[in-house]
């Protein structure tokens, strides 16, 4: 009995429940959200980042090691490079193109432009260089910023416009992947 019972509310909550809509926008409108969808993944390695500048930081703080601070810069420059060239590649065009907000790409934009010029300082210098602790804490700053400009900003204007975000998120995978194997990272 308790069967047919639990059947029974089952079915009338999915006569309640509206049809649902096929391909990329499905997945986001159910909450079943692929691993590789777009917004997903970038969110993910914003996450991502964000807890290896707080390493970084508890590193910086600590007695740590030249060698062990250096490699996890590399690892966090390595990560941003791939993220920021799949963004501008692929991301960022289709935003363009979906929503009218072109003020918060040509923003985007110029974020990375000042992320990449601290990455490459970074990546031309060494722990025991002046600066270099600053550097990487600034570039952590520069993130948080350009993050929440994203998470908040763009990216719900761009979930609205209805992109097939699956397929960009799948490009995006395999454009970061090629980038951190380029970077022996892979």
């Amino acid at each position: 009995m308790a069967t047919k019972k639990a059947s029974k509310k089952s079915s009338a909550k999915s006569a309640k429940r509206p049809a649902r809509k096929s391909g990329a926008r499905a997945s986001t409108a159910r909450g079943s959200t692929p691993k590789n969808e777009a917004i997903s993944q970038l969110t993910a390695d914003h996450a991502r980042v964000k807890k290896m500048f707080k390493q970084y930081d508890r590193l910086a703080k600590g007695d740590s090691g030249d060698r062990e601070k250096q490699q996890l810069a590399t690892m966090i420059c390595a990560e941003l490079t791939a993220h920021a060239t799949a963004e501008e590649e692929i991301f960022y065009p289709a935003a363009r193109s979906a929503i009218d907000k072109p003020d918060l790409i040509d923003e985007a934009d110029v974020e990375h432009a000042s992320a990449k010029d601290l990455i490459a300082q970074i990546e031309g210098s060494s722990p025991s260089d002046e600066h270099y602790d600053a550097k990487v804490k600034v570039l952590g700053e520069y993130i948080n910023h350009h993050v929440q400009e994203e998470e908040g900003e763009m990216f719900p204007k761009v979930r609205k416009a209805k992109v097939d975000t699956v397929v960009l998120g799948e490009q995006i995978a395999q454009r970061k992947a090629q980038i951190m194997q380029k970077k022996g990272m892979a």
